[in-house]
């Protein structure tokens, strides 16, 4: 059974670099097929995939967020991690990272293999 772990901090100030670290355990992120997801979701504006990283290491990312996303893995201890840029309050929401085995873009949590617990992020001054 694959889970998830999601960290990092509940509160960032506008302007500033969100950093999240997903530990996984129960498999392996460099295992063929699998792809590792940041989505995150916010209220009125429905599930939204910010970035993916698959087995080997290549990224995909939601044009819509013009390039302040970079997603980046860490083999060695089994996390991936993604940084936003430039924060805005628009950029509140529960932040989950995630797990499936093709890059079809899902609409639900539950089309998702596996998925952390999730964890709220405020952007605030």
């Amino acid at each position: 059974q694959v889970q998830l772990q999601e960290s990092g901090p509940g509160l960032v100030k506008p302007s500033q670099t969100l950093s999240l670290t997903c530990t996984v355990s129960g498999g392996s992120i460099t295992t063929n097929s699998y792809y590792w997801y940041w989505i995150r979701q916010s209220p009125g504006k429905g599930l939204e995939w910010m970035a993916a990283i698959d087995y080997s290491g290549s990224t995909y990312y939601n044009p819509s967020l013009k390039s302040r996303a970079s997603i980046s893995r860490d083999t060695s201890k089994n996390q991936f991690t993604l940084q936003l840029s430039s924060v805005t309050p628009e950029d509140t929401a529960v932040y989950y990272c995630a797990m499936k085995e093709n890059t079809a873009i899902a609409r639900t949590l539950n089309e998702y293999d596996y998925r952390g617990q999730g964890m709220q992020v405020t952007v605030s001054s």
